[in-house]
């Protein structure tokens, strides 16, 4: 296993946000400085030294044991979500070279299924949370990723960016930092990726709520929920989404919404994928090209 600083910056953070009391650590007397619990507190929970666990925060170059590491994550009260996370951090070192992996690319087959689910909206998610497919409902229901620029292609830079996505999602905030939750998930699996570097740049410049959610080191990984949203056309809807992985392709998940038969949001998807065929028939075919026989 390697050893990067977001594993030592990941630790602190999940230290501070956590309270003598929340970790049955010892009361002790005098004011805290600080916010969380002390280095000390944190070694003496996970049966290590102060010195061992301080240069863990530090970043030194060290190889903790499982059962070390098992310890820390207990201490400092990670969910698995989060336990994953640091383990990924430490054995993908952040000093590794930040080469652009292999172009993204959705096998043939997949992109016919999505086609073949018709009024299910569903989309293909690859590394970053680049959209890398979709189907015609998943753009009536979202935006038509197809229209933007390469480089924009991202549901969670269209999460928290564009002002229509604000609009949609009626519970947006939550939507939002699970986003940057996932982001951070596979920035720990994939350290220095000149892409992702890109992303995380362009979304801090742009919104501060991203900028304090990434500071907080949230992780998320929710693979199943429900959304509610407010569509500009059809009204409010209530849809179920499961993300499924791809064996195949370990990088990528088809992510689908549904809705309850019978619902009123089952009859506003099917009011919408009409609207959507409606819009496509007043669009005027295109003109023959003129022949030049000049």
């Amino acid at each position: 296993m390697g050893q990067s600083a977001e594993f030592g910056k990941f630790l602190k953070v999940m230290r501070a946000r956590l309270s003598p009391e929340d970790a049955g650590a010892p009361q002790s007397n005098g004011s805290r400085r600080v916010p969380g619990l002390r280095r000390e507190e944190v070694a003496r929970l996970s049966g290590v030294s102060t010195d061992y666990y301080t240069r863990l925060e530090q970043g030194r170059n060290i190889h903790p044991s499982k059962a070390v590491l098992d310890s820390v994550a207990r201490a400092l009260r990670l969910d698995a979500g989060e336990h994953a996370h640091m383990l990924d951090l430490l054995e993908h070192c952040a000093s590794s070279a930040g080469n652009p992996g292999p172009a993204q690319k959705v096998r043939p087959a997949l992109r016919q299924l999505l086609d073949a689910v018709g009024d299910v909206p569903s989309m293909v998610l690859g590394r970053r949370a680049d959209v890398l497919a979709g189907n015609r409902m998943a753009h009536l229901l979202f935006t038509d990723f197809t229209a933007l620029p390469a480089a924009e292609r991202n549901l969670t830079r269209w999460i928290i960016l564009d002002p229509a996505a604000k609009d949609l999602f009626r519970d947006w905030k939550t939507v939002a930092a699970e986003a940057v939750g996932a982001l951070r998930m596979d920035v720990g699996r994939h350290p220095n990726d000149p892409q992702t570097n890109q992303l995380v740049g362009e979304l801090a410049v742009h919104s501060e709520h991203f900028r304090q959610w990434w500071a907080g080191h949230r992780v998320a990984t929710r693979s199943a929920g429900i959304v509610r949203l407010h569509h500009p056309v059809v009204g409010d809807l209530e849809l179920n989404f499961e993300t499924l992985g791809l064996p195949d392709d370990p990088d990528q998940h088809l992510r689908v919404y549904s809705a309850k038969v019978g619902s009123p949001s089952s009859d506003a998807l099917t009011l919408l994928s009409s609207f959507g065929e409606v819009s496509a028939a007043t669009i005027p075919a295109p003109e023959p090209a003129r022949r030049d026989d000049s």
